[in-house]
């Protein structure tokens, strides 16, 4: 299905678009190896990706301030490396480890997608990252963004409202002409009640082994493609 009015391509990055989960990995194993440290690192990832949701949604609940992504996780951090005994680490090197979420590589298909798909369509990120983050991102994974719309636009985090009416509102105005692309069926659902399009990629290796959920389609997405590159070739770029 192409939908005759969509002109606007907006996409969900953190595992629709780039590989967070190894990628941490890879990092968290480099930094290790250089200081000697004995962790498991896929579990630290794990309980550290875990932290993500429910600090969002203590800043769209009003029980905490607005906060960056980037704060959300240098707060869970250091109680993970209490917790796993990492001890040693500058504050440099602490910092830079944060920074480990905006150093992501794409999943294999994403850029030679992306760049199909950018001959036909504007392509803006709609994410729950920071937006710094966001724009670092692209240029280290080499992701064609036209744009970087994010939840600090905004201030709210998805699936609030704010976030998929105010990047409507700065694209233009029309939901119709504007698609969000998604691994997550709950970003999915949130898009189309506010009547934009809607495109679902499976992810199951975004959260590595025994994945259960995000595995297929869980509403009536206007397109289900298997991969960024199969999206080019159902929206004809």
């Amino acid at each position: 299905m192409n939908p005759p009015d969509v002109r606007t391509l907006v996409f969900d990055v953190f595992g629709t678009v780039v590989d967070w989960r190894s990628s941490v990995i890879a990092q968290g194993r480099a930094l290790g190896a250089d200081k000697a440290l004995e962790v498991d690192w896929d579990a630290f990832v794990d309980d550290w990706k875990a932290a993500y949701r429910p600090g969002m949604d203590k800043v769209n609940s009003g029980e905490w301030p607005w906060m960056k992504v980037a704060q959300i996780y240098r707060r869970a951090l250091d109680l993970l490396l209490e917790k796993y005994g990492v001890t040693g680490l500058s504050e440099a090197e602490t910092s830079n480890f944060t920074d480990a979420w905006c150093r992501l590589d794409p999943w294999p298909d994403s850029v030679a997608g992306l760049t199909r798909l950018k001959r036909k369509y504007v392509l803006c990120t709609l994410s729950n990252g920071d937006f710094a983050c966001l724009v670092g991102m692209a240029k280290h994974a080499g992701l064609p963004w036209d744009c970087v719309l994010t939840a600090e636009n905004f201030r709210r985090y998805k699936p609030e409202a704010a976030v998929y009416q105010g990047a409507i509102d700065l694209l233009g105005g029309r939901p119709q002409d504007i698609m969000l692309v998604a691994a997550h069926n709950y970003d999915l659902a949130a898009a189309a009640s506010y009547g934009m399009r809607t495109a679902f990629i499976p992810r199951p290796a975004e959260y590595g082994g025994g994945q259960t959920t995000d595995l297929g389609p869980e509403g009536d997405w206007d397109v289900v493609a298997r991969d960024m590159e199969d999206l080019a070739d159902r929206l004809g770029a």
